[in-house]
């Protein structure tokens, strides 16, 4: 089952973006609203969704042991979004959803078309020798990173360093003083960056 909203552009769509929250949100949080509207604004169909784990409780965070079905759920999304838009699909997703999108990507190079990872975790706060890019050197999805100066999860210099090790293209977009969690009000600059990025594709 595939649960969230669903944004249509007032003209056809020719891509469509799957967004996901992170580990201690929903498709409800105000970053993936703006960046619905966002997205929308310029011609893109977009599916917030809830992640299976979100599904299944209101609360809490997701289980490692059953993240295999959190990116099952990011598969169900793409394909119902891709049959309904007839588009090219895109995957994006906060934190833990990025992290999960990037990993269902490296399992099925045909499930998106590019990826979108905001505030992606590189490692635990305070951690950096658990990084968590044992995958990066299997995806081949073009994917843009947008990423706080002030992100605990990684620092602007070990993101730049993970970055090599993506063999598709991959590229950092910064935001300056921003935490662990883009603020909403820079949705619109990420659309018009994705936008430029997904047309070098």
């Amino acid at each position: 089952m595939v649960r969230g909203w669903l944004h249509e552009p007032s003209s056809p769509a020719v891509r469509a973006l799957a967004l996901t929250h992170g580990a201690a949100g929903n498709c409800e949080a105000p970053l993936l609203q703006a960046a619905a509207g966002a997205f929308s604004q310029k011609g893109w169909i977009v599916l917030r969704f809830d992640l299976p784990f979100r599904q299944s409780r209101p609360h809490g965070p997701p289980f490692p042991a059953q993240a295999a079905r959190d990116r099952e759920g990011i598969a169900r999304a793409a394909d119902a979004l891709r049959q309904l838009s007839g588009a090219d699909v895109y995957l994006g997703g906060h934190s833990y959803g990025g992290r999960q999108a990037t990993m269902a990507a490296a399992e099925n190079p045909a499930l998106a078309a590019a990826l979108l990872l905001l505030s992606y975790p590189l490692h635990p706060p305070g951690k950096p020798e658990r990084p968590r890019t044992e995958h990066f050197a299997r995806l081949g999805a073009p994917a843009l990173f947008v990423h706080g100066t002030r992100d605990p999860f990684g620092s602007i210099s070990e993101m730049e360093q993970a970055l090599r090790l993506i063999p598709a293209r991959a590229e950092l977009q910064i935001i300056d003083g921003a935490p662990h969690g883009v603020p909403a009000s820079a949705s619109h600059e990420i659309a018009r960056r994705f936008l430029q990025f997904c047309e070098k594709s």
